[in-house]
């Protein structure tokens, strides 16, 4: 008798099992895709797959797995489905035993990178930074000097290589001669840095690659001399042009979902794009007292149609 029950248990549980395995049926299929295209706008062409259901841990509901399939692309989304098939739900879970900046800022290898600021700071902003960038120009003229001036005892400053050389074609260039100075010196990477972000019209003024290339060679060899750096070191190494840690650092950005320059992570937290410099002390700030220090003080920003900001 005992084995009989058993068994009767066995079979009911595994049928369970294989009933949460099944997919919807034909009618609750349909009515999700509807909703679904309706609601996201997908477009036409992008085929909507619902998955099998599978055991979730909310009761009346089973889980089930969406896909966005255009072809080339796919996105997978988790939502639940109601038992009675009447209700979608997309569900985000977060786990807040976790630190989402920290582990961004764990995926990153600042190991050997040349650091402005306080190296033993608590807040490390991290900009992947493209050269022939002019919107990285621009934050860079924002945080160098200005905001370095208010942050630079209580904040680090470390940039990472991220040159698009689909569209520009002397920044991987740029990078490697900048990590050949950073090699030997780390004021000699960030006075290249400052002086290639403002002053990129005389890099592209050259005629053709050719003279992009020796321009920028020229002004890193200047940057050695200036520096007293091993010309003869520094020389070889931006004849070698080897582009390995360039690479590696632009391959560490996609993982963090870097698509475009400049992008910063101020302790983690990413901050897209070329913003004024009150947003970039927002969130300097809120970095700030997160981590128990006390931000600088500000001067007051005067009024909008005051003198003071007319000019």
């Amino acid at each position: 008798m005992t084995f009989l029950r058993r068994s009767i248990l066995v079979l009911w549980l595994f049928s369970l099992g294989c009933s949460a395995q099944s997919a919807p049926s034909g009618e609750v299929l349909q009515r999700i895709e509807r909703q679904v295209r309706s609601y996201y706008t997908v477009p036409a062409h992008v085929k909507i797959v619902v998955g099998a259901l599978k055991a979730s841990e909310f009761p009346n509901y089973d889980a089930l797995t969406i896909t966005f399939d255009g072809g080339e692309k796919k996105q997978n989304f988790d939502f639940l489905l109601a038992r009675d098939g009447k209700t979608l739900i997309r569900l985000t879970k977060l786990d807040l035993s976790k630190d989402p900046y920290a582990e961004v800022m764990n995926k990153m290898d600042l190991k050997g990178r040349p650091v402005r600021g306080n190296k033993d700071a608590k807040v490390v902003v991290v900009n992947y930074d493209d050269f022939e960038c002019p919107f990285c120009s621009r934050v860079h003229e924002t945080i160098f000097p200005g905001l370095f001036k208010e942050y630079g005892d209580r904040v680090a400053f470390i940039y990472k290589d991220y040159p698009l050389s689909e569209i520009h074609p002397w920044a991987i260039h740029a990078a490697v001669n900048a990590n050949c100075l950073a090699a030997q010196n780390n004021d000699a990477y960030w006075e290249f840095a400052d002086y290639l972000h403002a002053n990129q019209g005389e890099v592209n003024s050259g005629k053709g690659r050719d003279d992009k290339f020796a321009t920028l060679d020229r002004l890193a060899m200047q940057q050695g001399q200036k520096h007293k750096l091993d010309a003869a070191k520094l020389q070889s190494c931006i004849k070698a042009q080897n582009e390995d840690a360039v690479r590696a650092s632009v391959m560490e950005g996609e993982t963090l979902g870097v698509d475009a320059t400049p992008t910063l992570f101020i302790n983690g937290q990413e901050a897209d794009g070329a913003l004024p410099a009150n947003e970039f002390r927002a969130l300097f700030d809120r970095a700030l007292e997160q981590a128990g220090v006390k931000p600088p003080a500000h001067a007051a920003v005067a009024p909008a149609g005051s003198p003071a900001s007319s000019k």
